[in-house]
């Protein structure tokens, strides 16, 4: 009797603490159980399947796939989302500040402010077009310190290619072009070395997402997928079948790849995508949805019964995805 009444809930055997956690599909409630105490914190990480990304929405809220759970997180006051590395958003501010800021762990990383190197370009200032998008990648693993490769597009779809190691100390003293002459629509690191993908298809490297999706009337209609031969001396592209126990996330401000075994219930050979191609439609999931590479068949991202709160388009955020970190 005496053993019995010292036990204490830290003392929950980890498999029956594993049975709890896979009824809690909430994400407040799985935060609620691992703040109960430490043992339940620690042991929790082993029954927690690495999460699907959130998708960030018009208002600068999060929506959870796909359970459809809109999210709301403190961010700064007034900045922009124009792309993600990650569990990190790239954000700016009115006045051109940049930086990387994690909105689970809430640390920041200074970054250049990019559209005021963008213009110290004597093409890019004399053309009188502006930077439309923005696309950020950094070598697989890295810590917030690392390179950050930055693909800047303008409004005439020309491109200019940045490299910048935080700790920022100037908007210039650490950046750098990548093959001035090209115009790169797609870039990505890989085996430590970064990759542009050029207009006409060809892969540069200068130390994937070679995914083209196709529309019809403006909607996805279904993907082509190309492997970069680069093992083979005659380095060309590849065309796929299937993905291999991967399930791809595409989107032109952040893509990313998983193995099928790293989430429960997810299904392989699929494509993640979103429309990030018009980003003044009403419905934020307007042509976004899985595309199945086996079945040809394309299904809604979430249900179609889930509604979402009404967007607010002032000052309007990118769609991209975020991964969220073991934050909880």
């Amino acid at each position: 009797m005496a053993a019995t009444q010292s036990l204490s809930w830290s003392d929950l055997p980890p498999d029956l603490l594993g049975l709890v956690i896979k009824n809690l599909p909430s994400t407040a409630d799985r935060v609620r159980l691992r703040a109960v105490c430490h043992p339940w914190r620690s042991n929790a990480l082993q029954f927690l399947p690495p999460r699907l990304p959130w998708l960030t929405l018009p208002d600068g809220a999060f929506l959870r796939i796909p359970d459809g759970e809109v999210i709301r997180m403190p961010l700064p006051d007034g900045a922009r989302c124009h792309a993600s590395i990650d569990n990190w958003l790239f954000l700016m501010q009115s006045n051109g500040e940049c930086s990387l800021v994690n909105p689970f762990s809430k640390a920041m990383v200074e970054l250049p402010k990019l559209a005021t190197v963008w213009s110290q370009d004597s093409s890019n200032a004399t053309s009188g077009l502006h930077p439309s998008l923005y696309k950020l990648v950094a070598p697989l693993d890295s810590s917030p310190d690392s390179l950050v490769a930055v693909l800047i597009l303008d409004e005439g779809n020309l491109s200019t290619v940045c490299i910048c190691q935080p700790p920022i100390v100037t908007d210039t003293s650490s950046t750098r072009a990548m093959h001035p002459m090209q115009v790169f629509h797609d870039v990505t690191f890989f085996n430590g070395k970064l990759h542009g993908l050029s207009s006409w298809n060809k892969l540069f490297c200068d130390c994937g997402g070679p995914t083209r999706f196709y529309l019809n009337n403006y909607r996805t209609v279904a993907f082509d997928v190309f492997e970069a031969a680069l093992a083979t001396n005659n380095r060309q592209w590849r065309k796929v079948s299937n993905l291999g126990g991967q399930v791809l996330f595409v989107g032109r401000h952040c893509s990313k790849s998983f193995s099928v075994v790293e989430h429960n219930g997810i299904q392989g050979d699929c494509i993640y995508f979103m429309c990030d191609y018009n980003p003044s439609h009403a419905n934020p999931l307007y042509d976004s949805g899985i595309y199945n590479m086996t079945t040809g068949v394309i299904s809604p991202l979430l249900s179609e019964t889930m509604a979402l709160p009404q967007q607010h388009h002032h000052g309007r955020w990118c769609p991209t995805w975020i991964f969220p970190a073991d934050y909880m």
